[in-house]
């Protein structure tokens, strides 16, 4: 997870309350029909993206992976819109941006017809914020959970919808720049807000009809780790709490209780915050941990953000959720 950021602690502790009534909850677990998603291709969607390198805003290897990304949807069948701009970064200079949008429709249209957004960010932090040495913290993340490991399962997504899968309604895939770039630990200038998620932040503010357009997103972000843990977080209920409950809903039922966790999660600040604020409810699938004091895995913005730390497994299940959820 990128630009993700918890908020602050003395606002935890007044959620605590929150968290232990939510630990009590049950969640129906009828059995559906289980969609076909491959976790091994994912993975090798992850990989792929590794070998272009960490896709750092403004280096050939993020605008290689675009190109990819481009490629790929097409391939698999979507109809391609760029959303080109600029946004300020943390010291105040305009930094340009490019969204990624496949569009997939139905065989029937039906006028006004709303869609369903799926979204995860394509860029990889410039600093290892977190390494405990200094010296390392000028490294760039490899980003195989923070930012590839989403991209890879909407890919996978794209790939099955590409093989004649059945749309209920116009789908959406979004692949959001400039997410990972806010204020690092190594500037001492003025400090600008609003400095993460960039992409989305442009997005809510320029894309056209966006609130008509979209009934529900859906953001992946750090998605892939071994035993990952997504529980609802607080951002996601607070805008999107019906489409929280029948993704939990579809989880459990599919047998991914393990992951999706019936418990609270605090506010994060990632991309799902701004589309909300736009009028878009979107859901938030996180990996949060709580054992950690950032919030995140313990190599969240690290050198060891690698493919080591991604989990065909976890893929597979977000990926099996994912389609549940388009096909109602």
């Amino acid at each position: 997870m990128s630009g993700k950021s918890v908020v602050s602690r003395w606002l935890l502790v007044v959620l605590t309350a929150v968290m232990c009534l939510s630990c009590n909850r049950s969640v129906k677990t009828t059995s559906i029909e289980r969609p076909v998603f491959s976790g091994d291709s994912a993975y090798a969607f992850v990989e792929r993206q590794l070998d272009f390198g960490p896709r750092v805003p403004n280096s050939k290897a993020h605008t290689d992976c675009a190109v990819w990304l481009v490629q790929q949807l097409r391939r698999y069948g979507a109809d391609i819109e760029l959303q080109k701009g600029s946004m300020p970064d943390y010291s105040g200079r305009m930094q340009p941006l490019i969204n990624i949008i496949g569009h997939y429709y139905p065989d029937s249209i039906v006028s006004g017809q709303q869609a369903i957004m799926l979204c995860a960010h394509y860029d990889t932090r410039a600093w290892c914020d977190e390494e405990p040495l200094y010296e390392d913290r000028k490294y760039n993340v490899p980003g195989a959970n923070d930012g590839a490991s989403g991209v890879a399962v909407l890919l996978e997504v794209a790939r099955q919808i590409g093989m004649n899968r059945q749309l209920k309604q116009p789908v959406d895939i979004v692949f959001l720049d400039y997410e990972d770039q806010g204020t690092p630990r190594l500037y001492t200038g003025v400090q600008h807000e609003d400095t993460w998620c960039l992409g989305s932040q442009f997005f809510a503010k320029q894309y056209p009809n966006r609130q008509e357009r979209y009934r529900l997103g859906i953001l992946l972000d750090m998605v892939g780790a071994p035993d990952a843990v997504f529980l609802r977080e607080m951002f996601s209920v607070q805008y999107a709490e019906n489409h929280v409950e029948q993704i939990w809903r579809k989880a459990h039922a599919l047998g991914h209780g393990r992951y999706f966790v019936d418990k609270a999660a605090p506010p994060i600040t990632d991309d799902h915050y701004y589309l909300n604020l736009a009028g878009i409810p979107c859901v938030d699938i996180i990996h949060y941990d709580s054992n950690n004091a950032a919030g995140f895995a313990s190599w969240w913005h690290t050198r060891q953000d690698d493919i080591q730390n991604v989990d065909k497994a976890t893929l597979q299940a977000v990926g099996e959720v994912v389609l549940a959820a388009i096909d109602n």
